[in-house]
Protein backbone atom coordinates (compact mmCIF):
# COMPACT_ATOMS: atom_id res chain seq x y z
CA UNK A 1 0.00 0.00 0.00
CA UNK A 2 2.97 2.40 0.62
CA UNK A 3 4.65 1.66 -2.51
CA UNK A 4 1.37 1.99 -4.83
CA UNK A 5 1.21 5.46 -2.74
CA UNK A 6 4.45 6.49 -3.21
CA UNK A 7 3.85 5.96 -7.04
CA UNK A 8 1.13 7.59 -7.29
CA UNK A 9 2.25 10.65 -5.38
CA UNK A 10 5.73 10.86 -8.28
CA UNK A 11 3.26 10.77 -10.69
CA UNK A 12 1.37 13.34 -9.27
CA UNK A 13 4.42 15.22 -8.65
CA UNK A 14 5.64 14.76 -12.02
CA UNK A 15 2.66 15.66 -13.32
CA UNK A 16 2.66 19.35 -11.47
CA UNK A 17 6.20 19.88 -12.81
CA UNK A 18 5.03 19.45 -16.47
CA UNK A 19 1.87 21.41 -15.95
CA UNK A 20 4.06 24.58 -14.59
CA UNK A 21 6.45 24.16 -17.74
CA UNK A 22 3.59 24.01 -19.66
CA UNK A 23 1.46 26.66 -18.72
CA UNK A 24 5.12 29.04 -17.93
CA UNK A 25 5.51 28.25 -21.91
CA UNK A 26 1.95 29.43 -22.48
CA UNK A 27 2.30 32.59 -21.07
CA UNK A 28 5.82 33.36 -22.16
CA UNK A 29 4.80 35.92 -24.92
CA UNK A 30 2.54 38.05 -22.46
CA UNK A 31 3.85 41.29 -20.86
CA UNK A 32 5.81 40.77 -17.91
CA UNK A 33 3.43 41.75 -15.27
CA UNK A 34 0.49 39.72 -17.21
CA UNK A 35 3.05 36.10 -16.75
CA UNK A 36 3.63 37.40 -13.39
CA UNK A 37 0.03 37.44 -12.43
CA UNK A 38 -1.16 34.68 -14.36
CA UNK A 39 2.36 32.45 -12.87
CA UNK A 40 0.73 33.50 -9.36
CA UNK A 41 -2.66 32.67 -9.55
CA UNK A 42 -1.59 29.58 -11.16
CA UNK A 43 1.15 28.79 -8.36
CA UNK A 44 -1.75 29.36 -5.66
CA UNK A 45 -4.18 27.26 -7.66
CA UNK A 46 -2.09 24.16 -7.20
CA UNK A 47 -1.55 24.88 -3.97
CA UNK A 48 -4.92 25.17 -2.55
CA UNK A 49 -5.76 21.92 -4.78
CA UNK A 50 -2.65 19.97 -3.09
CA UNK A 51 -4.02 21.01 0.37
CA UNK A 52 -7.51 20.14 -0.82
CA UNK A 53 -6.35 17.13 -1.74
CA UNK A 54 -4.32 16.27 1.60
CA UNK A 55 -7.72 17.40 3.72
CA UNK A 56 -9.91 16.11 2.00
CA UNK A 57 -11.20 13.69 4.94
CA UNK A 58 -10.71 16.19 7.40
CA UNK A 59 -12.55 18.83 5.98
CA UNK A 60 -16.51 19.32 7.90
CA UNK A 61 -18.67 19.32 4.01
CA UNK A 62 -21.67 19.43 5.74
CA UNK A 63 -21.25 22.77 6.85
CA UNK A 64 -20.16 24.16 3.53
CA UNK A 65 -22.69 26.08 0.97
CA UNK A 66 -23.99 22.83 -1.58
CA UNK A 67 -23.05 25.17 -4.35
CA UNK A 68 -19.84 26.10 -3.20
CA UNK A 69 -18.99 22.72 -2.12
CA UNK A 70 -19.59 21.39 -5.39
CA UNK A 71 -17.46 23.67 -7.31
CA UNK A 72 -14.73 23.49 -4.84
CA UNK A 73 -14.77 19.71 -5.19
CA UNK A 74 -14.97 19.75 -9.05
CA UNK A 75 -12.45 22.21 -9.59
CA UNK A 76 -9.92 20.30 -7.65
CA UNK A 77 -11.04 16.96 -9.03
CA UNK A 78 -10.92 18.34 -12.72
CA UNK A 79 -7.55 20.35 -11.98
CA UNK A 80 -5.69 16.87 -10.49
CA UNK A 81 -6.97 15.25 -13.46
CA UNK A 82 -6.13 17.83 -16.55
CA UNK A 83 -2.60 17.85 -14.75
CA UNK A 84 -2.36 13.76 -15.18
CA UNK A 85 -3.45 14.75 -18.98
CA UNK A 86 -0.73 16.84 -19.57
CA UNK A 87 1.66 14.68 -18.09
CA UNK A 88 0.47 11.96 -20.78
CA UNK A 89 1.12 14.46 -23.58
CA UNK A 90 4.35 15.31 -22.31
CA UNK A 91 5.64 11.92 -21.78
CA UNK A 92 4.63 11.07 -25.24
CA UNK A 93 6.92 14.45 -26.42
CA UNK A 94 9.91 13.32 -24.05
CA UNK A 95 9.47 9.84 -26.28
CA UNK A 96 9.64 11.63 -29.31
CA UNK A 97 12.61 13.81 -28.71
CA UNK A 98 14.33 10.63 -27.48
CA UNK A 99 13.81 8.92 -30.45
CA UNK A 100 14.81 11.66 -32.28
CA UNK A 101 18.02 12.48 -30.39
CA UNK A 102 18.75 8.76 -31.14
CA UNK A 103 18.48 8.97 -35.04
CA UNK A 104 20.43 12.32 -35.34
CA UNK A 105 23.08 10.60 -33.02
CA UNK A 106 23.88 8.00 -36.23
CA UNK A 107 25.64 9.46 -38.76
CA UNK A 108 24.58 7.20 -41.29
CA UNK A 109 21.02 8.63 -40.88
CA UNK A 110 22.33 12.38 -39.74
CA UNK A 111 21.08 13.10 -42.81
CA UNK A 112 17.49 12.19 -42.88
CA UNK A 113 16.91 13.09 -39.04
CA UNK A 114 14.06 16.08 -38.79
CA UNK A 115 15.71 19.93 -38.65
CA UNK A 116 16.21 21.12 -34.81
CA UNK A 117 13.32 23.61 -36.24
CA UNK A 118 10.52 20.71 -37.32
CA UNK A 119 11.44 19.74 -33.30
CA UNK A 120 10.81 22.61 -31.79
CA UNK A 121 7.60 23.37 -33.52
CA UNK A 122 6.11 19.57 -33.00
CA UNK A 123 6.81 20.58 -29.36
CA UNK A 124 4.87 23.71 -29.39
CA UNK A 125 2.17 21.97 -30.66
CA UNK A 126 2.18 19.27 -28.10
CA UNK A 127 2.58 21.71 -25.31
CA UNK A 128 -0.65 23.23 -26.53
CA UNK A 129 -2.23 20.23 -26.80
CA UNK A 130 -1.83 19.49 -23.54
CA UNK A 131 -2.84 22.84 -22.29
CA UNK A 132 -6.09 22.88 -24.02
CA UNK A 133 -6.22 18.59 -22.95
CA UNK A 134 -6.11 19.95 -19.69
CA UNK A 135 -8.38 22.99 -19.58
CA UNK A 136 -10.94 20.59 -21.47
CA UNK A 137 -10.75 18.53 -17.89
CA UNK A 138 -11.23 21.22 -16.00
CA UNK A 139 -14.03 22.45 -17.72
CA UNK A 140 -15.78 18.58 -18.29
CA UNK A 141 -15.28 17.92 -14.77
CA UNK A 142 -16.96 21.58 -13.76
CA UNK A 143 -19.68 20.86 -15.94
CA UNK A 144 -20.44 17.30 -14.95
CA UNK A 145 -21.72 18.74 -11.78
CA UNK A 146 -24.92 19.92 -13.85
CA UNK A 147 -25.64 15.92 -14.31
CA UNK A 148 -25.98 14.41 -10.82
CA UNK A 149 -29.57 14.52 -11.29
CA UNK A 150 -30.12 13.81 -14.88
CA UNK A 151 -31.01 10.37 -14.44
CA UNK A 152 -31.04 8.13 -17.28
CA UNK A 153 -33.53 5.01 -17.50
CA UNK A 154 -31.56 2.04 -19.04
CA UNK A 155 -33.55 -1.13 -20.28
CA UNK A 156 -32.51 -4.87 -20.00
CA UNK A 157 -35.32 -7.85 -21.32
CA UNK A 158 -33.79 -11.15 -20.04
CA UNK A 159 -34.30 -14.73 -21.15
CA UNK A 160 -34.97 -17.12 -19.14
CA UNK A 161 -35.44 -21.24 -19.91
CA UNK A 162 -36.10 -21.85 -16.20
CA UNK A 163 -38.16 -18.81 -15.57
CA UNK A 164 -41.65 -20.50 -14.15
CA UNK A 165 -44.43 -19.09 -16.82
CA UNK A 166 -46.52 -16.87 -14.26
CA UNK A 167 -43.45 -14.72 -13.88
CA UNK A 168 -42.64 -14.14 -17.44
CA UNK A 169 -42.92 -10.17 -18.26
CA UNK A 170 -42.36 -9.68 -14.39
CA UNK A 171 -40.52 -5.96 -14.43
CA UNK A 172 -37.56 -5.11 -11.96
CA UNK A 173 -36.64 -1.84 -11.23
CA UNK A 174 -33.15 -1.73 -9.57
CA UNK A 175 -31.92 0.99 -8.11
CA UNK A 176 -28.28 1.22 -6.32
CA UNK A 177 -25.85 3.44 -4.31
CA UNK A 178 -28.25 6.49 -3.07
CA UNK A 179 -25.60 8.30 -0.87
CA UNK A 180 -28.29 10.73 0.48
CA UNK A 181 -25.36 12.53 2.15
CA UNK A 182 -24.30 14.13 -1.03
CA UNK A 183 -27.92 15.24 -2.17
CA UNK A 184 -28.71 18.90 -2.32
CA UNK A 185 -32.07 19.24 -3.91
CA UNK A 186 -35.00 17.76 -2.77
CA UNK A 187 -36.63 18.57 -5.84
CA UNK A 188 -34.42 16.48 -8.17
CA UNK A 189 -34.31 13.76 -5.82
CA UNK A 190 -38.04 13.17 -5.95
CA UNK A 191 -37.72 13.58 -9.71
CA UNK A 192 -35.82 10.38 -9.56
CA UNK A 193 -38.54 8.70 -7.81
CA UNK A 194 -41.39 9.74 -10.18
CA UNK A 195 -38.77 8.56 -12.81
CA UNK A 196 -39.17 4.65 -10.95
CA UNK A 197 -43.14 5.18 -10.13
CA UNK A 198 -43.56 5.66 -14.12
CA UNK A 199 -42.15 2.37 -14.61
CA UNK A 200 -44.88 0.70 -12.93
CA UNK A 201 -42.85 -1.95 -11.68
CA UNK A 202 -44.01 -5.57 -10.27
CA UNK A 203 -41.02 -5.19 -7.49
CA UNK A 204 -38.31 -2.50 -6.73
CA UNK A 205 -34.75 -4.01 -5.58
CA UNK A 206 -31.96 -1.46 -3.64
CA UNK A 207 -28.82 -2.58 -3.96
CA UNK A 208 -27.17 -1.24 -1.11
CA UNK A 209 -25.47 2.13 0.39
CA UNK A 210 -28.15 4.22 1.81
CA UNK A 211 -25.81 6.87 3.70
CA UNK A 212 -22.17 8.32 3.00
CA UNK A 213 -21.72 7.23 6.65
CA UNK A 214 -24.36 8.24 9.32
CA UNK A 215 -28.13 6.88 9.41
CA UNK A 216 -29.33 10.91 9.99
CA UNK A 217 -28.16 12.07 6.29
CA UNK A 218 -31.38 9.81 4.93
CA UNK A 219 -33.83 11.30 7.18
CA UNK A 220 -34.66 14.29 5.43
CA UNK A 221 -35.09 11.93 2.10
CA UNK A 222 -37.76 9.28 3.79
CA UNK A 223 -40.71 11.12 2.65
CA UNK A 224 -39.28 10.65 -0.61
CA UNK A 225 -38.30 7.39 -0.93
CA UNK A 226 -41.19 6.01 0.92
CA UNK A 227 -43.24 6.72 -2.48
CA UNK A 228 -41.34 3.74 -3.93
CA UNK A 229 -44.10 0.98 -3.98
CA UNK A 230 -44.78 -2.25 -6.01
CA UNK A 231 -47.43 -4.56 -6.04
CA UNK A 232 -44.73 -7.77 -5.25
CA UNK A 233 -42.47 -5.04 -2.62
CA UNK A 234 -39.70 -3.16 -2.51
CA UNK A 235 -36.40 -5.00 -1.13
CA UNK A 236 -33.13 -3.45 0.03
CA UNK A 237 -29.44 -4.79 1.16
CA UNK A 238 -26.62 -2.91 2.80
CA UNK A 239 -23.61 -1.72 0.76
CA UNK A 240 -20.00 -0.79 2.78
CA UNK A 241 -20.61 2.97 3.67
CA UNK A 242 -23.58 1.50 5.49
CA UNK A 243 -22.03 0.60 8.38
CA UNK A 244 -20.60 3.77 9.16
CA UNK A 245 -16.69 2.38 9.21
CA UNK A 246 -15.17 5.51 7.44
CA UNK A 247 -15.64 7.82 9.74
CA UNK A 248 -14.72 7.99 13.64
CA UNK A 249 -17.31 7.32 16.13
CA UNK A 250 -16.80 8.38 19.85
CA UNK A 251 -17.79 4.58 20.91
CA UNK A 252 -18.76 1.15 19.70
CA UNK A 253 -21.83 1.81 20.94
CA UNK A 254 -22.63 4.86 18.86
CA UNK A 255 -21.77 3.03 15.67
CA UNK A 256 -23.64 0.26 16.47
CA UNK A 257 -26.80 2.33 17.27
CA UNK A 258 -26.13 4.34 13.98
CA UNK A 259 -26.44 0.98 11.85
CA UNK A 260 -29.64 -0.04 14.05
CA UNK A 261 -31.17 3.02 13.20
CA UNK A 262 -30.35 2.88 9.44
CA UNK A 263 -31.59 -0.89 9.44
CA UNK A 264 -34.97 0.79 11.13
CA UNK A 265 -35.13 3.18 8.26
CA UNK A 266 -35.49 1.05 5.51
CA UNK A 267 -38.89 -0.55 7.36
CA UNK A 268 -40.04 3.43 7.89
CA UNK A 269 -39.78 3.57 4.37
CA UNK A 270 -41.79 0.34 3.57
CA UNK A 271 -38.35 -1.52 2.54
CA UNK A 272 -37.77 -5.12 3.23
CA UNK A 273 -34.17 -5.06 4.33
CA UNK A 274 -32.67 -8.43 3.71
CA UNK A 275 -29.75 -9.69 6.02
CA UNK A 276 -28.68 -12.91 4.95
CA UNK A 277 -31.60 -14.12 4.00
CA UNK A 278 -34.57 -14.71 1.76
CA UNK A 279 -37.62 -13.79 0.49
CA UNK A 280 -40.09 -16.12 -1.72
CA UNK A 281 -42.06 -14.01 -4.13
CA UNK A 282 -45.42 -15.75 -5.47
CA UNK A 283 -47.22 -14.91 -8.58
CA UNK A 284 -49.78 -17.48 -9.62
CA UNK A 285 -49.47 -20.48 -8.90
CA UNK A 286 -45.41 -20.35 -8.99
CA UNK A 287 -42.77 -19.05 -6.47
CA UNK A 288 -39.11 -17.85 -7.18
CA UNK A 289 -36.83 -16.85 -4.56
CA UNK A 290 -35.29 -13.18 -3.74
CA UNK A 291 -31.99 -13.83 -1.79
CA UNK A 292 -30.11 -10.52 -0.03
CA UNK A 293 -26.57 -10.06 1.45
CA UNK A 294 -25.02 -7.54 3.51
CA UNK A 295 -22.11 -6.39 2.00
CA UNK A 296 -19.58 -9.09 0.07
CA UNK A 297 -16.38 -7.84 -1.49
CA UNK A 298 -13.61 -9.57 -3.38
CA UNK A 299 -11.40 -6.91 -2.74
CA UNK A 300 -9.27 -6.18 0.37
CA UNK A 301 -10.24 -2.93 1.39
CA UNK A 302 -14.28 -3.46 1.83
CA UNK A 303 -16.07 -5.66 4.16
CA UNK A 304 -17.37 -9.60 3.93
CA UNK A 305 -20.11 -9.21 6.30
CA UNK A 306 -22.23 -11.02 4.12
CA UNK A 307 -22.91 -14.93 4.15
CA UNK A 308 -24.53 -16.02 0.82
CA UNK A 309 -24.72 -19.58 2.30
CA UNK A 310 -26.95 -18.85 5.07
CA UNK A 311 -29.20 -16.59 2.50
CA UNK A 312 -29.73 -19.61 0.13
CA UNK A 313 -29.91 -22.48 2.89
CA UNK A 314 -33.99 -23.11 2.86
CA UNK A 315 -34.23 -22.59 -0.59
CA UNK A 316 -35.22 -25.98 -1.92
CA UNK A 317 -34.79 -27.09 -5.16
CA UNK A 318 -38.41 -27.14 -5.93
CA UNK A 319 -38.01 -23.10 -6.19
CA UNK A 320 -36.16 -22.98 -9.72
CA UNK A 321 -35.38 -19.56 -9.59
CA UNK A 322 -33.09 -17.32 -7.72
CA UNK A 323 -32.57 -13.68 -7.34
CA UNK A 324 -29.63 -12.26 -5.97
CA UNK A 325 -29.11 -8.57 -4.69
CA UNK A 326 -25.39 -8.39 -3.16
CA UNK A 327 -24.19 -4.71 -3.27
CA UNK A 328 -20.47 -5.54 -4.68
CA UNK A 329 -19.90 -7.14 -8.33
CA UNK A 330 -16.95 -8.25 -7.02
CA UNK A 331 -18.72 -11.34 -5.00
CA UNK A 332 -20.27 -12.47 -8.72
CA UNK A 333 -16.75 -13.92 -9.70
CA UNK A 334 -15.46 -14.77 -6.78
CA UNK A 335 -17.97 -16.76 -4.91
CA UNK A 336 -21.43 -16.27 -6.56
CA UNK A 337 -20.34 -18.47 -9.90
CA UNK A 338 -18.10 -20.90 -8.56
CA UNK A 339 -19.89 -22.12 -5.63
CA UNK A 340 -23.61 -21.19 -6.28
CA UNK A 341 -24.51 -21.83 -10.08
CA UNK A 342 -28.40 -21.96 -9.02
CA UNK A 343 -28.40 -18.32 -9.12
CA UNK A 344 -29.77 -17.12 -12.11
CA UNK A 345 -29.56 -13.28 -11.44
CA UNK A 346 -27.57 -11.18 -9.43
CA UNK A 347 -27.65 -7.55 -9.29
CA UNK A 348 -24.96 -5.16 -7.88
CA UNK A 349 -23.78 -1.36 -7.59
CA UNK A 350 -20.88 0.03 -5.69
CA UNK A 351 -18.81 0.89 -8.69
CA UNK A 352 -21.21 4.02 -9.93
CA UNK A 353 -19.13 3.76 -13.29
CA UNK A 354 -16.59 5.87 -11.00
CA UNK A 355 -19.06 8.76 -12.45
CA UNK A 356 -16.75 9.15 -15.49
CA UNK A 357 -15.94 7.23 -18.37
CA UNK A 358 -17.77 7.29 -21.87
CA UNK A 359 -20.32 5.20 -23.14
CA UNK A 360 -20.88 5.77 -26.88
CA UNK A 361 -21.73 2.71 -29.73
CA UNK A 362 -18.79 0.83 -29.68
CA UNK A 363 -17.00 2.31 -26.88
CA UNK A 364 -17.37 1.83 -22.83
CA UNK A 365 -14.46 3.00 -20.98
CA UNK A 366 -14.08 4.31 -17.32
CA UNK A 367 -10.78 4.20 -15.14
CA UNK A 368 -13.10 1.68 -12.58
CA UNK A 369 -12.69 -0.89 -14.96
CA UNK A 370 -8.98 -1.36 -14.00
CA UNK A 371 -9.85 -2.40 -10.78
CA UNK A 372 -13.24 -3.67 -11.46
CA UNK A 373 -14.09 -6.00 -14.51
CA UNK A 374 -17.60 -6.22 -13.94
CA UNK A 375 -18.53 -2.29 -13.26
CA UNK A 376 -21.28 -1.19 -15.29
CA UNK A 377 -24.17 -3.27 -17.15
CA UNK A 378 -24.97 -6.93 -18.05
CA UNK A 379 -22.63 -9.37 -17.76
CA UNK A 380 -23.17 -13.21 -18.54
CA UNK A 381 -21.24 -16.48 -17.93
CA UNK A 382 -23.26 -19.33 -19.02
CA UNK A 383 -26.51 -19.26 -18.00
CA UNK A 384 -25.54 -16.74 -15.03
CA UNK A 385 -26.27 -12.87 -15.13
CA UNK A 386 -24.94 -9.82 -13.36
CA UNK A 387 -25.86 -6.74 -13.66
CA UNK A 388 -24.30 -3.84 -12.35
CA UNK A 389 -25.78 -0.56 -11.96
CA UNK A 390 -24.01 2.60 -12.04
CA UNK A 391 -25.70 4.72 -9.48
CA UNK A 392 -28.86 6.37 -7.82
CA UNK A 393 -26.50 9.02 -6.49
CA UNK A 394 -23.27 10.10 -5.98
CA UNK A 395 -20.12 10.21 -3.87
CA UNK A 396 -17.25 12.25 -3.50
CA UNK A 397 -17.30 14.29 -6.64
CA UNK A 398 -20.81 15.56 -6.87
CA UNK A 399 -21.63 14.97 -10.13
CA UNK A 400 -21.17 12.68 -13.35
CA UNK A 401 -19.38 13.17 -16.47
CA UNK A 402 -20.05 10.82 -19.16
CA UNK A 403 -21.59 8.06 -16.88
CA UNK A 404 -25.03 8.89 -15.83
CA UNK A 405 -27.21 8.19 -12.56
CA UNK A 406 -28.83 5.45 -13.49
CA UNK A 407 -32.62 3.64 -13.08
CA UNK A 408 -32.57 -0.09 -14.36
CA UNK A 409 -35.83 -1.48 -15.52
CA UNK A 410 -35.11 -5.53 -16.04
CA UNK A 411 -38.10 -7.30 -17.50
CA UNK A 412 -37.93 -11.16 -17.58
CA UNK A 413 -38.98 -12.60 -20.35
Amino acid sequence: MAQRFAIIMFLLALAEFYSFIVVRSAVRTLPYAGRVGVMVFYVLLSLFAWISFFMFRHINWANLPHMLRNIYVATTIGFMVGKVLILVVMLIDELRRLFTWIVTSLPTLASNSPSAGANIGRSIFLQRAALLLGGVALGGFIWGITNRYRYKVRRVRLAFGNLPESFKGMKIVQISDIHSGSFDKHEAVARGVKLVMAENPDVIFFTGDLVNNKADEIQPYTDIFSQLKAPMGVYSTLGNHDYGDYIEWPSVQAKSKNLEWLKETHGKMGWRLLMNEHVLLERGNDKIAVLGIENWSAKANFPKYGDLSRAHSGVGPDIPFKILLSHDPSHWDAQVRKQFPDINLTLAGHTHGMQFGVEIPGLKWSPVQYVYQKWAGLYREGAQYLYVNRGFGFLGYPGRLGIMPEITVIELV
